[in-house]
């Protein structure tokens, strides 16, 4: 695993490890990883959170990188995890984004503790099952997690392996250009995915599950400003 993160706190017996990054008087923006990812990945936003006075809190969930595994957690305990990460850096609300895997927990967050939500921001959000057409990789990781839990325990894993000693292959997962990305951002992004699997892929295999079934809130519960960030969507 990578250095200690900047802190962590104890939600329901359970250890939530984060780090912070941008401005550290600025306004409070937790940031939820993919699935798999870590708190990392936020890294990637410190020199413009930081020029835009933004104060990013970006946490592990439960059994990525340093927070303790989670394995019957639903969705709507999102949050629960959100509402304790405020609680312990004192902060009443905060704007919450949410990448990929981390999009419905965003939104499950905004559905459950509206008074800690000031507003959600999804980017390349996964979406409800049976909406629209399934990408045929979260098809592929549903099937998996659901019928073989080992052996998609087993893949990410190996995955986290190939990371480490060809970074780029990681990279070439989210865009086109993969030789236009900086080598600095190559590496962290590379060392996200590696954090997330590093320790166990529990975390990992059992967001595939969550996100496989039916989201345990309704979406027309949240009730804050809403942004989405996508590319492509037809």
């Amino acid at each position: 695993m990578t250095d200690e993160p900047t802190g962590s706190t104890t939600i329901r017996g359970r250890t939530v490890a984060f780090n912070e990054y941008g401005d550290p008087e600025g306004e409070p923006l937790v940031f939820l990883h993919g699935t798999p990812g870590s708190r990392l990945l936020g890294g990637l936003f410190d020199d413009t959170a930081r020029r835009a006075g933004c104060r990013i809190i970006a946490p592990d969930r439960p059994g990525y990188g340093w927070s303790t595994s989670w394995p019957t957690r639903k969705l709507t305990n999102a949050g629960t995890i959100v509402a304790g990460i405020l609680d312990a850096y004192g902060v009443a609300d905060a704007r919450l984004v949410g990448f990929s895997g981390g999009g419905p927990h965003a939104l499950a967050a905004a559905a459950t503790r509206s008074n800690r939500v000031r507003e959600v921001h999804i980017v390349s959000g996964a979406t409800p099952p049976g909406m629209g057409e399934p990408v045929a990789t979260q098809q592929r990781l549903a099937t998996l997690a659901r019928r073989t839990p080992r052996l998609l325990g087993g893949l990410f894993r190996t995955q986290g392996w190939i990371a480490n000693r060809w970074p780029n292959t990681v990279v070439s997962q989210f865009t086109t250009d993969p030789q236009g990305i900086p080598d600095t951002d190559v590496h962290l992004v590379a060392s996200d995915f590696i954090e997330a699997v590093d320790g166990g892929a529990s975390g990992a295999v059992a967001e595939s599950r969550i996100l496989a079934n039916p989201w345990t809130f309704d979406l027309t519960d949240v009730d804050v400003a809403t942004r989405l960030w996508h590319g492509h969507l037809f």
